[in-house]
């Protein structure tokens, strides 16, 4: 018996008979449509699957010249119902919700009646899954994103991706799609790139996207259409498979069971018969249905669809500005990232300034040759592309922000020169004008003190590449309104940014959390523990990169001058390590070829009181626990789920760990070292474990 959902939203399944010119018989076409409009897309719950399995024999019944499976305006089908599944305990359940999916979908694959699926929108997980059993496959070219993301969320594709796909698309692409995009930021396919590797038989305009697919369909049931696929190689199978696996281990060290049971399940797939392949998958998915991992992954992943999109405390938006013109102070490769990112989203005049003509040319150079390079790879086409050059201007005189609504400053990181850019830009701009920073780590109500009109100046913390990241740390300062506020909001919305509001305090989240983190890395090397082993020390998380390698990233001399201006405010927390220090001076990568830098050790004065890997992980764990329940107590954030949301947004925090506060709170960590947990019993772990 499947568990029986009362929250679930019915995705019904309509058939109708439809004549097609050139066939003797109707063709029945089957509708998925939940009711609601494209922000609830349809997903297949108990209820759904049953509704589905009586459509398939409703539309066989009339004998039909072909079957096919289309889905409401914009959205094919999202795949399962996951609401329902963090409150399962009975491994029976689970394997019903797999065995159920197969035995329904298998119904069109071994249909004697073609089988089509007209994927006219987004197709995720499951739903991309019922297109994979039709026989054939049309996609419309205005579709929404497809992607099978189970590994994000910490399951596997579990009703019949993993043994349907690598034999349409051949191991290589199947790997891409079905392991590395959902551990690459769970990357999707567009509809051209889904075509290209053969999920779908053919592209077609979006216009008139269902008269073409019904008369593709007839002219495949005629024989007046052939589709040739291109035959699976399966010679480099082991071979690729090996390879992944390697490259896991090396990313992951084993901490994401889901990864490995997919390619396990992939493996399967090269000789195994169907049958057996669904009911290994069936295992698999039951297996993880019951994992913390699982309720961790959706518990991040409702934070990023839902949490994200409402931000708490936000103003009405009502109460939000318009924009017409942005500037931005100053013209380096950040400042340049934001011209560009403001200039697209917004579509309004954006000018840059500097200090002299040659800064404000290397600006408008970086501008221009990244909208070229966008151009040069299709992403862009040349009228969007002129009229982009022609919105983003230089100046290196800061009047021409007088008739700007908004300026952003990204200069150097020092108090006083912010504060005499914005005494010089308040002396220029109206009064209603919203002035931002983009620092990472200083007061913005100190910056905003000596001004006539402090209320209008907020926080606007980007996290670089500015393009990538998602995440935007709004900061309200101690005098900040709610207009400014509200218009920081809104823009950080048109920028397609997912925005959380933080309170003035030092480095924010991300930057503070991270700092603390990195400092308990820092000060095992200061003790005496070889840095390689103090580098490996958090591994077992599976973090998305090591700690030394974020390091790099980051920038020794940033990191630095972060960890400065935190020990300055929390000295008794917040050290300062003086081998950092000659790190950051030196100039010399601290990798090199993705290996630590050997001329490293030479710079290093360290102590005689190594730890062990495990010591300095609990180290680690246990600052993190400490400077997370602290910045509750103090009010940066509104709640633990606004910490897990910047860490997975700005930090790459993977879904497996649920952020960070699902994690200390499972490992006991929080328990131990603040004296309760983050989120109540249940929430992101199993009612049982609780």
């Amino acid at each position: 018996m499947m568990l029986h959902n009362p929250d679930e939203v019915v995705t019904r399944a309509l058939v109708r008979q439809v004549n097609v010119p050139g066939l003797d018989r109707p063709a029945a076409l089957i509708t998925l449509d939940n009711g609601l409009d494209h922000r609830r897309p349809n997903t297949l719950g108990p209820a759904g699957l049953a509704g589905l399995d009586a459509a398939i024999t409703e539309a066989l019944a009339g004998e039909p010249a072909f079957v096919a499976v289309t889905g409401k305006p914009y959205v094919f089908c999202v795949g399962a119902d996951l609401t329902a599944m963090p409150q399962l305990v009975d491994r029976e359940q689970a394997l019903e919700i797999g065995r159920t999916g197969h035995r329904i979908f298998a119904r069109l694959r071994d249909s004697a009646v073609p089988t089509f699926a007209f994927v006219n929108g987004t197709a995720m997980g499951g739903g991309l899954e019922l297109a994979l059993h039709c026989h054939y496959r049309t996609l419309s070219g205005g579709a929404g994103p497809l992607a099978l993301p189970e590994v994000s969320l910490g399951l596997v594709p579990g009703w019949g991706g993993t043994q349907l796909l690598p034999n349409l698309i051949g191991i290589p692409a199947a790997a891409q799609v079905i392991i590395q995009n959902p551990l690459t930021q769970n990357k999707m396919l567009k509809p051209k790139q889904a075509a290209e590797m053969g999920i779908a038989d053919i592209l077609l305009e979006p216009a008139d996207f269902l008269e073409r697919s019904l008369q593709w369909a007839a002219g495949v049931v005629t024989g007046e259409v052939t589709v040739d696929r291109p035959e699976v190689d399966r010679d480099m199978w082991d071979g690729v498979l090996y390879f992944a696996r390697q490259l896991l281990d090396q990313r992951l060290h084993g901490a994401v069971p889901a990864a490995y049971r997919a390619l396990d399940l992939l493996a399967l797939a090269k000789e195994t018969p169907f049958a057996d392949g669904t009911a290994a998958e069936d295992e698999a998915l039951a297996d993880l249905i019951l994992s913390e991992e699982l309720r961790s992954g959706l518990y991040a992943f409702d934070l990023v669809q839902r949490r994200a999109k409402r931000p708490a405390g936000a103003p009405s938006a009502d109460l939000a500005r318009p924009v017409t013109k942005v500037g931005v102070v100053g013209a380096g490769l950040m400042a340049s990232q934001l011209a560009l990112l403001f200039a697209r989203r917004l579509q309004v005049p954006v000018v840059l300034t500097d200090l002299d003509q040659a800064r404000v040319d290397a600006g408008l150079s970086y501008v221009h040759s990244e909208i070229e390079k966008q151009v040069g790879k299709g992403r862009m086409d040349t009228g969007t592309a002129a009229k982009l050059l022609a919105l983003v201007s230089g100046s290196v005189d800061k009047s021409a922000f007088a008739d700007a609504d908004f300026v952003i400053e990204a200069v150097f990181e020092d108090l006083k020169v912010k504060k005499q850019v914005w005494a010089e830009v308040e002396s220029i701009v109206g009064p209603e004008t919203i002035l931002a920073t983009n620092t990472s780590s200083l007061s913005v109500s100190d910056m905003a003190a000596d001004l006539a009109h402090p209320e209008r100046v907020v926080g606007f913390h980007f996290f670089n590449p500015v393009a990538v990241l998602p995440l935007l740390e709004i900061v309200r300062g101690e005098r900040t309104d709610d207009a400014a506020l509200a218009t920081a909001f809104a823009i950080g919305k048109q920028l397609r940014k997912s925005c959380v509001l933080v309170s003035d305090a030092p480095a924010f989240v991300v930057n503070r959390l991270l700092t603390r983190f990195l400092g308990e890395i820092f000060a095992a090397v200061d003790a005496g523990t070889p840095p390689e082993v103090a580098d490996a020390a958090l591994d077992p998380l599976g973090l998305p990169m090591r700690p030394l390698a974020l390091l790099q990233l980051v920038g020794p001399p940033v990191a630095h001058h972060v960890g400065g201006t935190l020990h300055a405010a929390y000295p008794d927390r917040f050290t300062v390590s003086d081998n950092l220090r000659r790190i950051a001076e030196s100039g010399l990568p601290l990798m090199v070829d993705d290996e630590i830098n050997p001329e490293i050790g030479k710079l290093l004065e360290v102590g005689s009181q190594p730890l062990t890997a495990e010591q300095v992980r609990q180290r680690a764990l246990d600052a993190l626990a400490q400077e997370a329940r602290l910045m509750l107590d103090e009010g940066v954030v509104a709640e633990p789920q606004d910490l897990d949301l910047c860490m997975i947004l700005g930090a790459g925090w993977p879904f497996h760990l649920g952020g960070i506060t699902p994690y200390l709170d499972r490992t006991g960590t929080a328990q131990r070292v603040t004296g309760r947990r983050f989120l109540p019993a249940g929430v992101a772990s199993s009612p049982a474990a609780d």
